[in-house]
């Protein structure tokens, strides 16, 4: 570049300033006024970046145009469309440091995205081990923080066990204001997944280490669920169109767009009048054509209507979202918070079959929570009973929690409900997310973060596989077909955006029946009225390869061309994308339409694009990276001593293993291989057993990575005959009876744990498909008797399990407060009619390693008959 050249030429010196080659525009919010947003125009001109500024309604973003978005938030229309074609989009300190430093940083770090939830954390370390430190490091540098090694004032926090070092005293003598955590706060926002409140973890005289789980909790506010805790809005407005003018002063969320309101919503003529009026009053106006709306606001995610809105990239939302826009003036995205988009009207699949019930939640978290299990299609219930089948608590502390710890109910935190519901999909309790329960933390203060999976969305309810084609008078032909083959087609309106004119195919009924009108459930319905959402396989797809639905050769042009149209907004990002600093950038949803020869930059079509500086000194663009091969191996590692004192080798080795194929797991039951020196029982190695992996020795790894490619497992098999003859086991038989139980050798049995040992071998017990109890020394099973009087009648395990035995089993330690419970057990199994047995941890590994049940050979385990 330019930048490298000496004198005093105007245009050298302008190339070498901070922002060169930077065009930008400022996205102004509640956190980013107008004279912050000056400022930093000013600050970034002054340095050689160009400024594009917006519309005056603030709603268009000129992507095309710029290379970053300086945003305080996510929530402004164009972002999507800034993350699809790479324009970084960086909160306002990016500027502010990036100029104090005199060097461009990366953008990462300042990204508003709240996914990264560490965004805005600077921390440093002090007298924690070196191998906590590196974890710590690493998890907090991934979710968008930054580390520092010497205390300066951007430092925020202090990992410390005690404030007794050298920076905590730095930093109380420089008045530096950063907070001083212990380790613990960043490993449970890891395993969350969220940032979590650091007052608990703070030094000195840190919650976690004073008080204990039965100790209250304040109840915290939940921010983020401000107008988004139900999904069907109040019956009014939530502000009146005869309001003072001082109400809606300066109120122009809608300026410039057009809304349609979808029949399904059930508005009476004069709601409906209301809202269209608020709406004007916003600047916008009311269309009934989905073609012209740039908005659609409707109750259910079915309908042509809705597909096309979906498909053509417009916001979609419900009620409850209009409303919110209307109350703070603030345009959000409709997937930013799950209850403002629109529902399906059976629920997520297989939910019916929940009864939820929930704990230690309150206000605004409680009520949206409530919300949420009656739109996944689930059932709400108050109080506890033996029907429920989930738990969601926000901490592990409570009657109901005791309660169902001895009924077997499943006790998760809301993330669980959140996530099924955001990716339409049920997900998997063995998730430790989900199970996961900080000691001073009520987890509703981050209840509402989670958002819609846009992925799921398309891929479930407007998939891609669909066709339209265009008629001459500039209108669409929709071409249909039902099951029998008939077909029918419906002219609409046509789409203005070349990228849109994509072909998709949509079932009869949904262009031959209006949407029914939906009435209102009222909140505490167990049901959303039993209307069917649609499915997947009632959207018939087409594939390239087939003939085309029409004999015109016409149509066979026009689709070309619109494929045409599909690329030549790529083609422009591209040559856009050649001023950027750095050059190129390749990946995500844009396919590299540029190849690298020798430090020169050359289109397709072959014209010359070197000397883009002036000729002298032409940028040369970066070497794409190569495209990793697809997953063809997850492996488990255990008992792995390579990367045991060299954290940084181990980072980059994984990395090395993902290029050859080979995807690092840690969740026992993901694994299709696992590696182990020998026959080990560590938790890793015994809980994988249930999923019949292919057990290969630690050997193979080295070698994979000594010669930089993928050699065959088959050839490193664990081979261990003294392991085996320790054990008394073949692992061949073992992991073909694995195959054979398929994860359920205890699928019919309840087993109890003492407190000491249960943590460790409750994710023994439920991979292989039994169920875990807590003991606690209660006649009654685990919880006391107050909480199954709170709960209601108890769960008796009278029934035989079907194999042989009648025995209540508890898996136990040798210590004194655990023998203490030993007799306690036994009346417990004797009020039952049942014997017990008080065996050790060694028994439970035993059958886990062979993956068999026998019951004679239990008796050498006995601690007590």
């Amino acid at each position: 570049m330019a930048a490298d050249a000496q004198g005093p030429d105007k245009n050298q010196s302008e190339s070498q300033a901070l922002f060169h080659d930077i065009s930008f525009c400022i996205v102004t919010s509640e956190t980013l006024s107008e004279a912050e947003s000056r400022r930093l125009a000013t600050l970034l001109v002054e340095n050689g970046a160009e400024y594009i500024p917006l519309p005056s309604d603030s709603s268009a973003v000129p992507i095309e145009e710029i290379t970053h978005i300086i945003s305080s938030t996510t929530d402004f229309p164009a972002y999507p469309g800034a993350c699809d074609a790479f324009v970084s989009v960086v909160k306002p300190e990016w500027v502010d440091v990036s100029a104090s430093r005199k060097r461009l940083l990366p953008v990462r770090p300042y990204n508003p995205d709240p996914r990264l939830f560490f965004s805005g954390v600077v921390i440093t370390c002090a007298d924690i081990p070196e191998g906590d430190k590196d974890a710590i490091v690493g998890g907090v540098l991934s979710m968008g923080g930054l580390y520092t090694n010497g205390v300066t004032k951007l430092v925020t926090h202090i990992v410390a066990l005690t404030e007794e070092n050298d920076k905590c005293r730095q930093a109380a003598s420089r008045g530096i204001r950063a907070k001083v955590v212990l380790p613990h706060w960043f490993d449970d926002c890891l395993k969350l997944g969220k940032k979590i409140d650091e007052r608990p973890y703070s030094l000195p005289g840190p919650e976690i280490g004073l008080l204990t789980l039965a100790d209250p909790v304040i109840m915290p506010s939940s921010p983020d669920l401000k107008g988004a805790v139900s999904a069907y809005p109040p019956e009014a407005p939530p502000i009146s169109v005869e309001a003072p003018s001082s109400l809606r002063r300066g109120f122009k969320v809608f300026k410039d767009k057009k809304i349609m309101l979808s029949d399904d919503l059930g508005l009476g003529s004069r709601l409906r009048g209301t809202v269209e009026d608020l709406i004007a009053s916003g600047g916008g106006s009311v269309t009934g054509s989905v073609h012209k709306a740039d908005i659609f606001i409707c109750q259910y995610r079915e309908g042509s209507n809705y597909i096309t809105a979906s498909r053509a990239g417009k916001d979609v939302g419900n009620l409850t979202w209009l409303y919110y826009l209307i109350t703070n003036n603030t345009w959000t995205s409709p997937m930013r918070r799950l209850l403002h988009y629109p529902i399906a009207r059976d629920g997520l699949p297989g939910f019916k079959e929940f009864k939820i019930t929930l704990s230690n939640y309150g206000g605004d978290a409680r009520l949206y929570l409530e919300n949420l299990v009656l739109a996944a299609g689930g059932t709400y219930t108050k109080s506890m009973r033996q029907g429920n089948t989930h738990l969601i608590t926000a901490r592990p502390y409570s009657e109901k929690c005791a309660a169902a710890q001895e009924w077997g109910i499943h006790m998760v935190n809301h993330l669980w409900l959140e996530e099924s519901y955001a990716k339409w999909q049920i997900q998997s309790l063995t998730n430790p997310r989900y199970t996961h329960f900080p000691h001073r933390t009520n987890l509703g203060e981050v209840a509402g973060q989670t958002q819609i999976d846009r992925q799921a969305l398309e891929r479930l309810f407007y998939p891609a596989d669909q066709e339209m084609t265009s008629e001459d008078d500039g209108g669409e032909t929709w071409v249909h077909s039902d099951r029998n083959g008939a077909t029918g087609s419906g002219v609409v309106q046509s789409v203005d955006n070349p990228r849109l004119k994509q072909t998709f195919t949509l079932p009869s009924e949904s262009l031959n029946t209006p949407t029914p009108v939906a009435r209102r459930a009222p909140i505490g319905t167990d049901n959303l009225g039993g209307l069917r959402t649609p499915t997947t396989s009632r959207l018939i797809g087409s594939d390239e390869n087939e003939p085309p639905s029409t004999t015109s050769s016409r149509g066979a042009k026009e689709r070309a061309v619109a494929r045409l149209h599909d690329l030549a907004p790529d083609i422009a990002l591209y040559e856009k994308e050649k001023k950027r600093v750095g050059g190129v950038v390749f990946g995500g949803k844009r396919n590299a339409i540029a190849e690298v020869d020798k430090g020169k930059k050359r289109s397709l079509n072959g014209g010359d694009q070197s000397g883009l500086d002036g000729g002298e000194n032409p940028r040369h663009i970066k070497k794409a990276k190569s495209i990793r091969p697809p997953v063809t191996i997850k492996l488990l590692l255990t008992g792995y001593k390579r990367w045991v004192s060299s954290p940084k080798t181990e980072d980059e080795e994984r990395k090395r293993l993902r290029d050859l194929g080979v995807l690092c797991v840690q969740n026992p039951l993901d694994c299709t291989h696992l590696a182990a020196p020998s026959l080990v029982r560590t938790q890793k190695f015994v809980s994988a057993m249930a999923a019949a992996p292919v057990v290969i020795s630690t050997h193979w790894v080295d070698a994979c990575l000594d010669k930089g490619r993928l050699l065959r497992p088959e050839d490193f098999l664990l081979k261990d005959t003294e392991g085996e003859s320790r054990l008394g086991l073949r692992l061949a038989d073992a992991l073909k009876k694995a195959k054979q139980n398929r994860r359920s050798l205890l699928a019919d049995e309840t087993i109890y744990c003492t407190l000491a040992v249960y943590d460790t071998y409750k994710i023994i017990i439920e991979a292989n498909g039994g169920r875990c109890l807590i003991f606690r020394g209660s006649s009654r099973g685990g919880a006391g008797s107050n909480a199954s009087k709170a709960a209601g009648t108890a769960v008796t395990d009278d029934e035989s399990d079907g194999k042989g035995n009648d025995d209540m089993f508890l898996v136990s330690g040798e210590t004194p407060e655990e023998k203490n419970l030993w007799t306690a057990f036994e009346k417990m199994a004797a009020s039952k009619g049942r014997g017990a047995r008080v065996v050790r941890t060694e028994w439970l590994l035993d059958v886990v390693m062979k993956q068999e049940l026998n019951w004679k050979e239990a008796e050498k385990f006995y601690l007590s008959h």
